[in-house]
């Protein structure tokens, strides 16, 4: 994961947690805009979710925070 993605990722859960508590869920479409401006930085978060860490469609944002900063960040 591009550190690009990795900041991203970690601003967007604590912007969640904070608005709406540690139980708010998020799935990886919360890290990008309503338009697919970048489809590869689109696919390198799906397939980190999706592929690599085999995610449900909505996790919990302290999960995905905690992942991400424990550096549990590679892409098949």
């Amino acid at each position: 994961m591009r550190q690009s993605l990795r900041a991203k990722v970690i601003e967007i859960c604590d912007r969640k947690i904070a608005q709406k508590g540690p139980n708010v869920g998020l799935s990886f479409y919360a890290f990008f805009a309503n338009r697919n401006d970048d489809p590869d930085l689109l696919m390198e978060a799906a397939t980190w979710w999706i592929k690599t860490h085999q995610l449900d469609h909505f996790e919990k944002a302290v999960k995905i925070r905690e992942m991400v900063v424990s550096g549990k960040l590679s892409v098949i």
